[in-house]
């Protein structure tokens, strides 16, 4: 059967290669930071990473990682509930709390995980989840592995959501989700409008704040901070692979009872490897740093501010944005394509973004600030895109 089969699969690839949207890896040889080696020996500056504080190659994390490595070995080789939980563990579920002012936190091998095992054990059939239609995919899964009954409303529409939850009072439960920061296009949820609308209809509030913890809000604590609704979100996701470090891990943050449960009901906590306590470590240094010190959120801030108004200053189109992504928009897949080729020639890493992670004809390049990167590094990215676009016909020449 394998054969024809086969014949299916090359047909599929080649329809994609044919469409323009074939994605190609780039090979990386050096740490992740502003500055990057790549296997072909170039040495470019990186504008696509999540590493929204600078901590993916930080000392401070790298030290804690290797003594760890050291003194509790590599790997757990167990979930949590057999032998799988160390101190070290406990210790980042509690800095986790701490920092988004909620009351226990459960860990996950990644906020995908998290995701995807938070909504099966807590809701049923008789239940309502009520999410925004841009939410990422980990969501998505999550929500089809439950039973609860669905609604979408568009994206940060709250007309649209108050619809929907118009429309959702017949069940038992309801739980609004969405993204913190939406991942493609960089928009704040706007937070305090939700949980306004949660509390008319008597509904919950789930918020990943993957690309928001350690970015949005005065002192990077994410959109809870930014809305002042800390500690009043029922449930909060997120993940340790962007600001806080850049390595592994996920959790789920929020109200004791429902951390509780997930202990005991969560399949991805369930049957999963506990993660390993060099990334939990350093894990537990991230946020000792971020609660220590402002001065990379505020810088990332600054940081952030500046590229944007320099790009609308060159006449780029970007999305509005209160985070660090920065969506460049040129709507077609092809041109995004090209446009990140010939900026790598520049010394720029980005990537071209579109469908199927983007609608058809919404095509871009996402561009992501960090603290990592200095005021040279920033002007030079701003001035390749200016020549490339101007090449490109993308903006006035």
């Amino acid at each position: 059967m394998y054969q024809s089969f086969k014949d299916f699969l090359q047909d599929e690839l080649d329809g994609i290669r044919e469409a323009g949207l074939y994605k190609n890896e780039r090979i990386i040889v050096s740490p992740q930071e502003a500055v990057i080696r790549l296997k072909d020996g170039r040495q470019v500056l990186n504008f696509c990473a999540n590493n929204y504080l600078g901590l993916s190659n930080h000392p401070a994390l790298i030290e804690a990682a290797g003594n760890a490595l050291r003194e509790r070995g590599y790997g757990m080789s167990s979930v949590r509930f057999i032998c799988g939980t160390q101190d070290l563990h406990k210790d980042l579920e509690a800095a986790i709390a701490r920092f988004f002012g909620t009351e226990d936190t459960i860990l996950y091998a990644a906020c995908f995980d998290a995701n995807g095992g938070v909504f099966e054990p807590l809701l049923g059939e008789e239940d309502a989840i009520i999410s925004d239609a841009l939410n990422h995919a980990s969501i998505i899964d999550g929500v089809r592995l439950c039973k609860a009954q669905r609604y979408r409303y568009a994206n940060a529409d709250m007309d649209d959501l108050e619809k929907q939850l118009q429309a959702a009072q017949a069940q038992r439960y309801r739980l609004i989700v969405t993204d913190g920061v939406f991942s493609m296009d960089g928009n704040v949820a706007p937070l305090d409008r939700i949980y306004a609308l949660a509390n008319q209809y008597n509904a919950m509030v789930m918020v990943d704040e993957s690309h928001s913890a350690g970015v949005v809000g005065a002192t990077g604590k994410g959109v809870t901070e930014q809305y002042n609704l800390r500690g009043k979100i029922e449930i909060i996701t997120g993940t340790l692979g962007k600001a806080f470090g850049g390595a592994i891990g996920g959790f789920t943050t929020g109200k004791k009872e429902i951390i509780q449960l997930l202990r005991q009901r969560s399949r991805p906590y369930l049957f999963s490897n506990s993660l390993p306590p060099m990334v939990v470590a350093a894990g537990i240094r991230a946020f000792q740093l971020m609660e220590a010190s402002t001065l990379l959120q505020d810088k990332l801030h600054q940081n952030t501010a500046y590229f944007i108004e320099r790009m609308g200053q060159s006449g780029f189109d970007i999305k509005p944005t209160q985070s660090a992504i920065c969506a460049v928009m040129l709507y077609d897949a092809r041109l995004a394509q090209e446009m990140a080729a010939k900026l790598l020639d520049e010394g720029i890493y980005v990537t071209g973004f579109y469908y199927p992670v983007v609608p058809q004809g919404k095509a871009r390049i996402r561009v992501q600030v960090s603290a990592g990167h200095e005021k040279e590094h920033l002007d030079s990215c701003i001035a390749a895109f200016a020549k490339i676009g101007k090449e490109l016909k993308v903006i006035p020449a």
